[in-house]
């Protein structure tokens, strides 16, 4: 008996997150997990369906060594099964990429134009691609991008008021988490139709962060821009910042290039601003000042942006949180909805402390519902298979 499963990947610079589905009507899942720290001494997690979870220490100095382990964890899963299918998460499509592609050499080529888009995630992402076309000849590879969800924003939501030269050549606002913000909705769809059809502000609330302006499910803005660093601040990323200050960073302190991707990406948000971590359990649980700054400052821009994302909508219906910090922290989302009753939002606060589904008693219903990429790329690669995907540029 050879079953046909589908393997989802997201890669990123050292860590490979799966999921393992059959192929059936509703994608019955397998497996998931993760390993990291991949190029040293890595730690693969594993959940199987119907088995006790696996971790394991392993050395994986790349990403094709990286998914041998992942495959050898696995091994007793897939007995009995033929893997026909891989996606992945690639997080920049640029303009040319509105829908999940399957991937060809032309299309890993082109892909590959993108990486000064997205230097610290691109690579990575094609690296989980390269390794997983060597081990998987015969499936069929299928690319699902984070930027695909917001490419029908208008005009004024993805332009910078630069010379309209450099919107041409590729400089202007794409958005990301569109794999997320597709999943949610798609669950607001089938479980609050009519609020799928009005206005809805989701907040991906993670170590990245960021949120989108849904109407009738189309995003209109996204609080990311150019790159991954704009809007909230983030685990390890500074968010929104003054250009003025780069420019600074530059003529007085002398950062070159390398030293500022370095202090915007893996220095700043959350970790740079309290000085300890990057993780918000950590400072939750803290009692030092530089922890509550760091807290406040991170709802402080959740709060702003839900602000200037309600008059592009129109108004506002729904509020969705999502992530891990949005799905899991009951403080977060009672301090960003704290004092909004003006604008319709007020909290259950039982409900909210129990991670409910529903926890508003406002006018704006307020939800948490846990995110799901790996199943949005699983569903795009059984149509490719069913052979509904197209196999080239939109």
């Amino acid at each position: 008996m050879n079953t046909p499963v589908l393997f989802t990947i997201n890669a990123g610079s050292s860590s490979i997150k799966f999921a393992i589905y059959e192929v059936a009507a509703h994608l019955q899942e397998l497996a998931r997990g993760q390993i990291s720290a991949i190029g040293g001494h890595s730690h693969l997690t594993v959940h199987l369906r119907g088995a006790l979870d696996t971790h394991q220490e392993i050395d994986t100095p790349d990403h094709s060594s990286a998914l041998d382990a992942i495959l050898a964890a696995c091994a007793p899963l897939l007995e009995g099964h033929i893997i026909a299918g891989v996606g992945h998460r690639v997080v920049h499509g640029g303009t040319a990429y509105t829908t999940p592609v399957v991937i060809t050499d032309q299309v890993l080529d082109a892909l590959a134009q993108y990486q000064p888009l997205a230097p610290l995630h691109q690579p990575h992402n094609l690296a989980g691609i390269r390794a997983a076309r060597h081990a998987f000849p015969d499936a069929v590879q299928v690319a699902c991008f984070d930027t695909a969800f917001h490419r029908g924003h208008p005009w004024v939501n993805d332009t910078f008021a630069l010379p309209r030269e450099y919107y041409n050549r590729g400089v202007r606002r794409y958005g990301f988490h569109g794999l997320s913000y597709e999943y949610l909705s798609g669950a607001l769809k089938r479980e609050a139709p009519e609020l799928h059809a009005g206005r809805v502000i989701i907040a991906h609330l993670g170590n990245g962060a960021s949120m989108c302006a849904v109407k009738n499910g189309i995003s209109v803005g996204s609080t990311m821009g150019f790159s991954a660093l704009d809007g909230l601040p983030m685990g390890t990323r500074c968010g929104q910042i003054d250009p003025g200050v780069l420019l600074y960073l530059i003529q007085e302190e002398g950062m070159d290039a390398e030293a500022l991707s370095d202090l915007l990406f893996k220095q700043s948000g959350l970790k740079g601003l309290s000085g300890i971590s990057n993780d918000l359990r950590v400072l939750e649980a803290s009692a030092e000042p530089a922890a509550k700054q760091a807290i406040d400052y991170f709802v402080f821009r959740i709060r702003r942006e839900l602000g200037a994302m309600t008059p592009v909508l129109g108004g506002l219906d729904g509020l969705v949180f999502s992530g891990g910090i949005g799905e899991n922290s009951a403080r977060i989302r009672r301090e960003v909805c704290a004092g909004l009753d003006w604008l319709g939002i007020s909290l259950d606060q039982d409900a909210n402390n129990n991670n409910a589904r529903d926890i508003g008693t406002g006018a704006v219903r307020v939800m948490v519902i846990p995110t799901d990429e790996e199943r949005v790329i699983a569903r795009a690669t059984r149509e490719a298979l069913e052979g509904h995907a197209p196999s080239g540029k939109q």
